[in-house]
């Protein structure tokens, strides 16, 4: 069943579990993420980001992800990802998205406040739901790397009036968390998850999940994360099942889809098990 961000997130705070947003930038990882949830009986978010789009245009993404998840027996959030743009997230709005991540983070605090309070007026007028950022998750490699990522972290302070003066209903926060493959163990600041948390009293969300330790993400969670980004991990295993199917011989794309697909539901299962979503949504009865 097709539903917004807060259908999933708001029992996740108060379950004290997490519920996963998988980027899925094409049919194969759909399917991958959707089974798995309905297999698992777990509420999940999927979608797609801007700086992903080059792979799949957000219209593409929209033909196939807003059917299947209105097809699904669990609860699917389609949800647009670090939109950089306001036109962008227009368009998601437009192609049936039920929720975006309006990404004002570079920009100075009041235009942070400024664009993302009007980004929530015009979705929470057709129940769309919008998640923000405060302080700035960078990248472990490239263009967005930070020299000193403490300067960035999000300040509790400012976050509890962030969250009041602009009415999102999910917190991205910089707690020691970045994007892409980590090069060195990364140090969470579960402390100021924990204080984030209580100031602003809504779900937060923890970008650049791929590549940290299961304990890492049991402590998050417990903490106060309830939405957790993954894409690296489930990019790397689908490219993994590939080659894993030309290893076996298969000898056609057909051929190589299922192992694709498999190599992918395993770690969106081992995931959704450390995240504590397993077994949230009842079995359907006739």
């Amino acid at each position: 069943m097709l539903v917004n961000m807060n259908d999933v997130l708001l029992p996740a705070k108060e379950g004290k579990y997490a519920v996963g947003f998988f980027n899925a930038v094409n049919v194969e990882m759909a399917r991958a993420i959707i089974e798995t949830a309905e297999e698992l009986r777990a509420p999940v978010m999927v979608g797609t980001a801007e700086v992903l789009l080059p792979a799949m245009p957000l219209e593409r993404v929209a033909e196939y992800l807003i059917p299947m998840a209105k097809k699904a027996s669990v609860p699917v959030c389609v949800h647009y990802d670090h939109g950089l743009t306001f036109e962008k997230c227009m368009e998601a709005l437009d192609l049936g998205f039920t929720s975006v991540m309006y990404d004002c983070s570079t920009e100075t605090y009041e235009a942070n406040v400024e664009k993302v309070a009007e980004m929530v007026g015009i979705c929470h007028a057709k129940g769309v739901t919008v998640e923000g950022e405060l302080g700035h998750v960078g990248d472990n490699e490239g263009a967005g790397k930070l020299e000193n990522p403490e300067d960035y972290f999000t300040n509790p302070d400012t976050a509890a009036d962030f969250v009041n003066r602009t009415g999102i209903d999910s917190l991205a926060v910089a707690v020691g968390n970045a994007h892409g493959d980590y090069k060195f163990p990364p140090k969470l600041d579960f402390d100021r998850i924990e204080t984030i948390a209580g100031r602003t009293g809504l779900p937060l969300v923890l970008h650049g999940g791929s590549g940290l330790s299961d304990s890492d993400f049991r402590t998050a969670v417990q903490r106060g994360i309830c939405k957790v980004n993954i894409f690296t991990d489930i990019d790397k295993a689908g490219k993994a099942g590939i080659e894993e199917g030309l290893a076996a011989g298969a000898s056609s794309m057909m051929g190589l889809i299922p192992y694709e697909i498999e190599a992918m539901k395993k770690v969106v299962r081992n995931k959704m098990e450390l995240f504590g979503s397993v077994g949230r949504i009842p079995m359907q009865t006739e």
